[in-house]
């Protein structure tokens, strides 16, 4: 998951010009079943009810655990170079730039 895996294992990447610049989001829903994992990321604006999903990403188990190191030790290096990423007021297990109605994506 990471540039070091990559370049051992002689993995090249393809960027196409339509994925290049992203999409953003600010929400991620997380559902799972016994076989994947799925994240939908959307972007949630203020005073807009809906929040559309921007993409749908579905993971094996053991990819979406290696997604989890590899999102642990970006946050590491990250918070070792620019300081601690801060939440304010967050509850456990949610993670919202403002509040959204529980249950939507």
């Amino acid at each position: 998951m990471n540039e070091k895996n990559n370049e051992q294992q002689g993995l090249q990447l393809e960027l196409p010009q339509q994925v290049a610049q992203g999409e953003y989001a600010n929400f991620a829903i997380i559902t799972h079943s016994s076989s994947d994992f799925i994240v939908d990321f959307a972007r949630v604006l203020p005073g807009v009810p809906k929040a559309q999903v921007k993409s749908r990403v579905i993971l094996a188990p053991e990819h979406a655990k290696r997604l989890l190191a590899a999102l642990q030790e970006n946050i590491f290096r990250y918070e070792r170079e620019y300081g601690q990423i801060k939440i304010p007021n967050q509850e456990p297990r949610t993670i919202a730039p403002f509040d959204v109605p529980k249950g939507e994506a």
